[in-house]
């Protein structure tokens, strides 16, 4: 096979990937599942999945389409070829405003998707947790739904038309069809023909449908995905009197790629809901409480109806950037409700609100009712929406695993339901995670389990099927959106019977003979606790680390806290930074999920002494700019930056560091010494013969410019200030780091003439060095000695009284981060991590406490855009920035939203990043500040971000610092 793999690949209409690294990478998804395929592809055009479906027609493989890999229950992994159609059918194709109607490539992104189509007053309905970075060939695999399903209706109401390509390569429409219309396609001599005549046939006689309609869920439950949707082509116009046309998407939905390949879906769209929103967060002590209410308050007129219960909520209190979030929640709720009503205006708005909470006192089952509106319901649903991923956050092996998480009954079997469900689990010893689409009746319910362990292997598959027949009892589906998959497909002969499954046998047969298409989901189905993520009762690796990963319990299980829901796919049209390399590259090795994948893969199966020595890994990390943004946004807060840190040094242990990175990692002990003869070494710097030399020699890219070294250091400035300690309530203590000493003195210098001007009695530290670049390279032991020189000099001196204040973030951030991970004394470490702080920290908290006024400054008028450090934004906040600036009463400071800068420290100096680095500048900040009047001040606090800003918009970036000195009367 590999000659013909090999082959194909010369002629294949897109990339076409063969490699250990790319095989382990799509060898999971979302769930617990683990198969390695032969291969990855890329198709660029319909030509290539022709060409794909060609060759596994000819050499007796598989295809398994896959857009973002975020499904839950094992339906993008398989033994074939993973088809990958994310990163070039991606196109909006048209927009017909008249009809409503959309018609897009399968890669396209949801929430960009509503982007697009807002000035045209439309929107596509269903809304799924992973909105902005799942696609729409997904959802329509996968039948999707969300939130506003009660509202909107899930993705098979919208689906008009799918262009597929069938499994013999015929190119194929589906749409409505009249009864005439059907039987013309029966008459066709095709595959397309087979496939009508064998619906027919299957579907027509009288006994048949009434076995459907007797063994397949409750039709008022309108989130379902069990087996093929036979059952919504029977109220048409070819199976009954009904005049709704027959439309074979109805079936395709929900099909998760086994029938057909989805190359381009026209939606039909619903006008933007009402503007006016408010959500009443209602609060239990009970979950009988919660749930008894819910058909109380769905008897309003609901936009959502969403349940949280205690562990998701608890799960939010150790992370980054989530716990913020919690602002609305009062005591300890047992689980809450979010009920989202909308208006035209917002008095009728009140109106609404009002009944509701007149239910709800009447029912007087919930103990607080609190109403947010405008960012606060953002917040709440980004809460709601980080649930599962949130579910990572459980330190150890035991996870909540993802199995019976998608049952959807009729509303009013849910009490009884989740009764007879808690009783079931109790049988188990088991405490159940409980996370709704309650007004849809459908649970997100998920056992803890520890699937390492032979005993939770097998209590994956009891509790599954227990929970499966409890489904089939109250006649619910047992999947709603999540799909059948590997994990429940199993199941299916049993919840619709057996006569029902031979149908959905015989009509995969009908579409693909050959089996080619996602083989293994929803008929002839992989034996669901079988090609599990890890071995039953395995010897667990033994992974010894300098860096301490205490909090994870080790660096392996801190990569397989990555529970594959892919945040880190989210575009640069999105929020948040993460993940620069990918918005970039739109290549899924880039993405946090691929290294941690790629991490729990080697650290798991390599049988080096150095299981770090490993080029996958190598080749993984490659683009990782150590962002730190997957601490914070990552729902699962998987650090990977540190983990980076960790292989690096790993690597280095067994490969030996490059002469480029040693010069960065030790570049400021060289530019120590330059700044002995600052006039002589930026000449070199400056001069192209010398300067190329110099790149050259440390593998920068020629198109950089270089830093100049300070006319005089910071230290030369204030040699009878150094090291000056005063110990008093009014102290605080100035940390110069090397890169604002030897490249950034007049920095330095205005940080600290700025704090002395507001009345601060200020000490200097200026010859310590922060270990940033020696830890950015991965030299852990001289970075350790560093933190060890710096914690034992600084212990008896930082306090809650006297704090630590410095420059640059990625330099004064890690006494807070990777010194808790490295020092010999974690005691004193933790105490100076405590009183640590961002200068623009300590201002703002002065600001709000009223000891710096705007009354201190100058009162003309300046406009600011605002790009903050990427460690400022994944371990403090970008609103201290702003808060300091905003302060001078004419000043107007806007934050860019900005992402990474791309620059990263020396990454973006480096010759093989260059390209990429400019990439991520070019995605949002290059073009903001480009658009900004030249009048404008650009303020950017890192020393890297200021110098890429430079070179990539020709415009000077001031620190906050600077400015704010500047504006001081």
């Amino acid at each position: 096979m590999k000659q013909q793999l090999i082959n194909f690949k010369a002629i294949f209409d897109g990339d076409f990937h063969m490699d250990n690294l790319h095989r382990l990478l799509y060898a999971t998804d979302a769930s617990v599942y683990r198969i390695l395929p032969l291969a990855v592809a890329y198709p660029k055009t319909s030509k290539g999945i022709k060409q794909l479906i060609q060759f596994a027609s000819i050499n007796n493989t598989s295809l398994i389409p896959r857009t973002a890999g975020t499904s839950l229950a094992g339906q993008c992994v398989g033994e074939g070829i993973v088809v990958d159609v994310s990163r070039y059918f991606t196109e909006i194709i048209s927009v017909d405003e008249k009809n409503k109607t959309v018609t897009v490539h399968p890669g396209v992104i949801r929430d960009e998707l509503n982007t697009f189509l807002e000035p045209y007053g439309l929107f596509f309905g269903p809304n799924t947790s992973t909105s902005n970075r799942c696609m729409i060939g997904g959802m329509v695999g996968n039948n999707s739904s969300g939130t506003t399903s009660i509202q909107y209706g899930v993705t098979r109401d919208k689906v008009l038309q799918l262009k597929t390509i069938l499994s013999n390569g015929e190119e194929v429409t589906f749409n409505a069809l009249s009864e005439e219309g059907f039987k013309d396609k029966m008459a066709s001599n095709t595959l397309e023909g087979d496939i009508y005549k064998t619906l027919f046939n299957e579907l027509s006689p009288i006994d048949i449908q009434e076995e459907i309609r007797k063994e397949f869920p409750k039709p008022e439950i309108h989130r379902r995905n069990t087996g093929y949707a036979i059952d919504s082509l029977l109220p048409t116009n070819v199976f009954s009197a009904a005049e709704k046309e027959i439309n074979i998407c109805s079936l395709l939905c929900g099909s998760e790629g086994t029938l057909a390949f989805t190359t381009e879906i026209t939606l039909q769209l619903d006008d933007l809901p009402p503007s006016h929103t408010a959500i009443v967060a209602t609060h239990y002590n009970t979950l009988e409480n919660c749930l008894n209410d819910v058909n109380n308050v769905m008897s309003h007129n609901l936009y959502t109806c969403e349940l949280m219960d205690d562990v998701i909520l608890d799960c939010t209190k150790k992370n980054k950037k989530y716990e913020a979030y919690r602002f609305f929640v009062e005591g300890t709720p047992r689980a809450l409700l979010l009920l989202e009503l909308k208006a035209d205006t917002e008095a009728d708005l009140n109106t609404q609100t009002e009944a509701l909470l007149n239910s709800l006192a009447a029912s007087g089952l919930s103990y607080a009712t609190p109403v947010l509106k405008g960012e606060a319901i953002v917040m709440a649903m980004e809460l709601r929406k980080a649930g599962l991923g949130l579910l990572g956050n459980m330190i150890g092996d035991n996870k909540a695993v993802a199995c019976i998480e998608d049952t959807a009954v009729a509303l009013p079997d849910l009490p009884a339901f989740i009764g007879e469900f808690t009783a079931l689990m109790q049988k188990y010893n088991q405490k159940a995670v409980y996370y709704a689409h309650a007004g849809a009746g459908e649970l997100h319910l998920r056992p803890i389990l520890n699937l390492k362990e032979k005993e939770g292997v097998e209590f994956f598959r009891k509790i599954t099927t227990d929970v499966a027949k409890l489904t089939k009892k109250y006649k619910g589906s047992f999947s709603g959106e999540h799909g059948d998959g590997i994990v429940r497909a199993e199941f299916l002969p049993m919840l619709i019977g057996e006569n029902n499954y031979a149908i959905l046998e015989r009509i995969k047969k009908a579409f693909d003979p050959q089996n080619i298409l996602n083989p293994g989901k929803i008929v002839k189905a992989y034996k669901m606790d079988e090609s599990l993520r890890y071995e039953g009762n395995r010897v667990e690796p033994d992974i010894q680390t300098l860096l301490d990963f205490k909090d994870s319990e080790g660096i392996l299980r801190l990569a397989e806290k990555c529970n594959g829901s892919g945040d880190c796919r989210k575009s640069h049209h999105q929020e948040g930074t993460m993940c620069p390399s990918y918005q970039a590259t739109k290549n899924e090795k880039d993405t946090t999920r691929a290294r941690a994948n790629a991490l729990r893969e080697v650290l798991t199966h390599n049988e080096a002494i150095n299981k770090f020595d490993s080029e996958e890994l190598k080749e993984v990390f490659d683009l990782c700019l150590s962002c730190k943004a997957c601490a914070s946004e990552c729902p699962s807060n998987v650090d990977i930056a540190t983990a980076k840190l960790e292989f690096l040094y790993q690597y280095n242990q067994a490969n030996g560091a490059t002469r480029a990175d040693t010069l960065f990692a030790k570049s400021s002990v060289y530019n120590k010494k330059a700044s002995q003869f600052p006039k002589i070494s930026n000449w070199m710097f400056s001069n192209s013969i010398s300067s190329n030399l110099i790149k050259s020699i440390g593998g920068i890219a020629k198109q950089r410019s270089l830093p100049k070294i300070s006319s005089k250091t910071f230290s030369k400035l204030h040699k009878s200030k150094v090291n000056q300690i005063v110990a008093n309530n009014e102290s605080i203590i100035l940390f110069i780091d090397e890169f604002s000493n030897y490249l950034e003195a007049p920095l330095a210098n205005d940080a600290f003439e700025l704090l002395v001007d507001l009345g601060y009695n200020v000490s200097v530290v200026d010859h310590l060095d922060s270990a940033r670049a020696l830890l950015s390279k991965g030299f852990l032991k001289e970075a350790k000695t560093h933190i060890n020189t710096n914690v034992a000099f600084l212990k008896n001196k930082i306090s809650e009284n006297t704090p630590l204040l410095g420059i640059e973030p990625s330099a004064i951030l890690g006494f807070r981060d990777e010194y808790l991970r490295l020092a010999d004394d974690f005691d004193s470490a933790e105490t100076i991590a405590k009183n640590t702080f961002l200068i623009e920290e300590f201002l703002a908290s002065e600001i709000k406490k009223g000891r710096i006024t705007s009354a201190q400054f100058t009162s003309k008028a300046k406009a600011i855009k605002i790009h903050t450090h990427c460690h400022q934004k994944a371990m403090s906040n970008q609103k201290v920035t702003f808060d300091i600036l905003n302060l001078p009463q004419n000043y107007a400071p806007t934050i860019i939203t900005s992402g990474c800068c791309g620059m990263a420290g020396s990454f973006g100096y480096e010759k093989e990043h260059y390209e990429v680095s400019m990439q991520i500048g070019e995605l949002k900040l290059f073009p903001a500040i480009r658009k900004a009047p030249n009048d404008v001040i650009i303020a950017a606090n890192g020393t890297s971000c200021r110098h890429q800003i430079k070179d990539g918009t020709n415009r000077e970036a001031l620190h906050p610092v600077t400015i704010l000195r500047r504006a001081l009367i």
